[in-house]
């Protein structure tokens, strides 16, 4: 590291459970972030300020004015502009230093396999069952840990969960494999901070991954209540006949 990087991440360096070593640590990481929305606009500038040195960003969606209420990143000048590119703008305006690579796509399958391969962690900042139905299976395929986050009303939920763990649950061990309607805020709506409270915290979480440090949590469903600012958490159990999980375990 050179001197203009000891200085920008000198508070990191300062803390004993990061230091020199956990900074380059990050420096050396890749995350794949699947959605740049509220929840990835919460999460993206933290990880990028935190010296992640690859990141890579994938939404198909454009800013939208009804966007701007809690996606605090983008602004009136980006309306209609691809959330991805935006995003990659702003991100590469605060840390020049980290690598951002943005898909402006939803992501297919061989796609999503192919990034997470690449990727230490991926977190799941999408605001629908198809996609987080999806990148679950491509998490176990590829056994890449997934920090999966959810906001819609005033409630919010975050998981870690790690297919490389054999005790750990996968999103559908909790959730099911069957469509259903998971809340999007667009029909439903949410309170504005609560995206960047569970964004904010699924960066935490990857950053504590990525370093080693903590307590993980894994297959603890942690739930935020908006309207009493209360945190409640339920351990969730592996489903020995989890139609998505438990067949990669056969197959080992």
């Amino acid at each position: 590291m050179d001197d203009t990087q000891l200085l920008r991440y000198s508070r990191h360096i300062l803390l004993d459970e990061i230091g020199i070593e956990g900074q380059q640590r990050l420096q050396q990481a890749s995350v794949l972030v699947v959605g740049c929305g509220g929840l990835g606009a919460a999460a993206l500038p933290y990880l990028a300020a935190a010296g992640v040195g690859h990141l890579v960003i994938a939404d198909n969606d454009h800013v939208d004015l009804s966007n701007l209420q809690r996606q605090i990143t983008y602004t009136e000048a980006d309306i209609g502009q691809p959330k991805a590119a935006a995003m990659q703008q702003y991100l590469q305006e605060r840390n020049s230093g980290t690598r951002i690579d943005a898909h402006i796509a939803r992501l297919d399958d061989a796609a999503l396999h192919t990034l997470m391969r690449q990727a230490d962690v991926v977190l799941d900042c999408s605001d629908n069952f198809a996609t987080r139905r999806a990148i679950n299976l491509a998490s176990i395929a590829t056994q890449t840990p997934l920090v999966s986050g959810a906001a819609v009303r005033f409630a919010g939920q975050l998981c870690f969960y790690n297919p490389q763990d054999n005790n750990s649950p996968c999103y559908a061990c909790v959730f099911g494999d069957e469509p259903f309607n998971d809340g999007n805020c667009a029909l439903f709506g949410v309170f504005a901070p609560l995206v960047g409270i569970v964004g904010t915290a699924q960066a935490a979480m990857a950053l504590r991954f990525l370093l080693g440090i903590g307590d993980m949590q894994t297959g603890v469903l942690q739930q935020y209540q908006g309207l009493s600012g209360q945190w409640q958490s339920f351990r969730a159990q592996r489903n020995p006949q989890c139609p998505a999980c438990s067949i990669h375990t056969k197959n080992q």
